[in-house]
């Protein structure tokens, strides 16, 4: 058995030790922290003095903290540094940390200590917080099937370790089918309307795969930075069809075999359902909403339907706008999915007189990062700093927010380029949580991941080893400089900083906002700090309020800088940004709404492996509520990632839930000033801090004042009249 002194993911004393974690730490680390955890339980359930929350709850909190603090850098290197020796560990172990919280969900001799901890004299006295840690207790062991009979535990488990399995397969499947795909042009001529920074960085790709090639030219891939510059500007229509087709079957029945999710989809789902009435639901989608803020899944149904009744007539109006304009303007007399990227940035660009591309030499990192910094510091009274740390690549930066009296808040990576090694999207995870201990107050600590494009000339995409080599390319990221910017600078010694669309300062400010939520808590008990505990629909509150922001003058202006004149982003163009906002937003929000009712519907009004599948439900929804229909060979529902191996099945809707929060909490800074340290306050110590302590419509009235309102929500999107 590895010591602590051998094992870094034994060693809890501070941040992961990156640098030293290889794929043979992995299970004797897990096996030996389980084994420890279930000898606690037992001692725990022998125990026959009545439950207290200093005896019985916060040594099974520690366990599962060090459980959870082992395991978290493994899951996290698996997303960003994904090799083969890491991956086939992490699958082989997954079942395992599966099957150990699957007993603890099914635990009744636990239940029944939580229930007698609830109803006795001390409950009455314990905070609020713990009050709410003992009942969502209760509630999660009522849907871990602890009242289920002995004869169904078995197959409980069953269901919960396939499951698990079966999503990581998904999501290993949608990496590798992304990773697989590669297109190299061999002729320039072909890539006529791509900027640029995009045909260098795929000259420099073709570059670095010559070998495997034998191709000089240029390289493009299924990533976004690769892929999204092709729908969006090359003028070559057969290429973006080419690019279009092969994304939209990635991972399907139009590729390799082994990496086709269509099976996969639906036993997740025939599981799912199967789970759900074991507990005593009618469906998935009941289970899902037991711990959300939403009632039912007829509530949320009834909830999208309204909106995209709502924002029909305006996604109507801008189809016909782009059908017209591609008929008239660029010869295209039957718009096709692959047209309508392209098309909607011509149409943009003659409306608004500018480009997205015009507006990305305004967003050089450098000034992104100080300028976002600068926004938390005035709203929240902050520092934010650069400072050291194990990472594990070259390209992670590591920051420490201070508050004025200069006394450690909170920590956070920064990881923001994409590499073939990391999985798609944007995310934020936590690495460590707030809570009280008896030497003080543990500092929270959070991974933010972003898939831009890399510095042109950067390292992103050509270091790629995985974690058995980490040792020889992982650093300490630099130490503190004297400015944020600097420390920026010094990063990319020797390169121009990356560019950003305003779409991916809108994703960064996004994810920082999840960040602020996990790191902002002033709760001190685990099982409620940060966003432990927080209803899934309501968690997308603060990264969406943080959204806002970008669309702020007073805030925009002091976080741009002209990559070549170094002049700020002129006032006449950030106008003509904030009139092309809602450019398309009918379309957008129909397309939203599209993906929320599919997923309710199919865990909720669909019965898998029946007499309808899952793409002709699929269908049947675009039938309703689409206003442009994809082509029949698109197999979207094989790379949606965020319902079959993430945390949104029969949850996707908590984007739009959530909007309606996030756009009625910004509209109080509109009342009172969008840079108002006292309204910032209030934010923070009403929604932030709060963490999952109390319900989230709670935390949003204290802070608002009353209920939510849509109307705010769709005055954002231009989707009234009157907008």
């Amino acid at each position: 058995m590895l010591s602590k002194i051998n094992n870094p993911l034994l060693d809890f004393s501070g941040l992961p030790r990156f640098a030293e974690i290889k794929p043979e730490h992995v299970a004797p680390a897990i096996e030996q922290l389980l084994a420890e955890n279930r000898a606690l339980i037992a001692r725990l359930l022998s125990d026959t003095a009545p439950p207290t929350w200093d005896a019985f709850v916060l040594p099974m909190e520690d366990a599962n903290e060090r459980l959870s603090r082992a395991w978290g850098p493994v899951g996290h290197l698996n997303a960003v540094m994904n090799s083969p020796e890491l991956r086939e560990v992490y699958n082989a172990t997954l079942p395992k940390i599966t099957q150990y919280y699957a007993e603890l969900g099914q635990n009744l001799a636990l239940f029944v200590k939580f229930k007698a901890l609830h109803n006795s004299p001390e409950f009455a006295g314990l905070s609020a917080a713990r009050k709410k840690i003992i009942e969502n207790e209760l509630r999660d062991f009522r849907l871990g099937g602890a009242e289920l009979p002995d004869s169904q535990k078995a197959r409980y488990l069953e269901i919960q370790e396939r499951q698990s399995e079966l999503s990581s397969r998904f999501s290993d499947n949608l990496l590798d089918a992304t990773n697989d795909y590669t297109l190299v042009i061999e002729n320039k001529d072909e890539l006529s309307g791509l900027p640029d920074d995009v045909l260098q960085a795929a000259q420099e790709a073709a570059q670095q795969a010559a070998q495997a090639t034998n191709k000089d030219g240029w390289l493009f891939t299924l990533k976004a930075p690769s892929y999204m510059p092709v729908m969006q500007y090359a003028d070559n229509r057969a290429l973006r069809e080419k690019m279009y087709r092969a994304s939209g079957t990635r991972a399907s029945e139009f590729g390799k075999p082994e990496w086709d999710n269509t099976k996969l989809m639906e036993e997740i789902v025939k599981l799912r359902g199967e789970e759900a009435r074991m507990l005593g639901f009618a469906n998935y989608g009941e289970l899902s909403l037991e711990s959300k803020m939403a009632n039912s899944p007829q509530q949320v149904i009834e909830f999208m339907r309204e909106l995209a009744q709502r924002a029909r007539p305006f996604a109507e109006k801008d189809l016909a706008e782009l059908r017209e304009f591609a008929h008239s303007e660029l010869g295209i007399d039957d718009l096709q999915s692959w047209d309508v990227g392209y098309a909607s940035e011509k149409l943009r660009e003659q409306r608004y007189a500018f480009s997205d591309q015009e507006v990305k030499q305004y967003f050089p990192e450098d000034a992104v990062l100080p300028g976002m910094f600068k926004l938390v510091e005035t709203l929240y009274g902050l520092q934010i700093k650069a400072a050291s740390a194990p990472v594990w690549h070259d390209d992670v930066r590591f920051f420490d927010i201070r508050n004025q009296q200069n006394q450690l808040v909170g920590q956070f990576y920064l990881d923001l380029y994409a590499r073939n090694s990391k999985r798609g999207g944007a995310w934020m995870d936590d690495v460590i949580t707030r809570r009280r201990l008896k030497k003080g107050i543990q500092t929270p600590v959070a991974y933010l991941n972003c898939n831009f494009s890399p510095p042109v000339g950067g390292a992103a995409a050509s270091s790629e080893q995985g974690p058995a080599q980490r040792d020889v390319n992982v650093r300490e990221s630099a130490a503190k400089p004297a400015t944020v910017a600097d420390d920026v600078v010094a990063s990319h010694s020797g390169r121009r900083p990356a560019l950003f669309t305003h779409d991916e300062v809108i994703t960064l400010f996004h994810e920082f906002g999840h960040g602020l939520h996990h790191l902002l808590t002033e709760v001190e008990d685990l099982g409620v700090s940060g966003i432990n505990g927080v209803e899934w629909d309501a968690v997308e509150l603060p990264s969406q309020f943080m959204e806002n922001f970008c669309w702020e003058w007073d805030v925009v202006r002091g976080m741009t800088r002209q990559s070549d004149t170094g002049e700020p982003l002129p006032r006449v163009l950030f106008d003509k940004m904030l009139a092309a906002k809602n450019f398309q937003s009918g379309l957008q929000t129909l397309r939203q709404i599209e993906f929320s009712l599919f997923d309710m519907l199919m865990h909720s009004n669909f019965e898998a492996g029946g007499g309808k599948s899952i793409l002709q439900l699929l269908d049947e929804v675009r039938a309703e509520v689409a206003v442009l229909i994809p082509p029949a060979f698109q197999r979207f529902p094989h790379s949606f990632s965020h319902i079959f191996s993430g945390g949104y099945a029969a949850g996707y809707y908590s984007y739009k839930w959530a909007e309606v929060l996030s756009a009625d909490a910004y509209s109080l800074f509109e009342e009172n000033g969008v840079l108002n340290p006292d309204v910032g306050a209030r934010f923070r110590s009403e929604i932030l801090a709060m963490g999952g302590s109390r319900g989230a419509m709670q935390s949003f009235t204290a802070f608002r004042g009353r209920e939510p309102s849509i109307d705010a929500l769709l005055r954002h999107n231009g989707l009234l009249e009157n907008a």
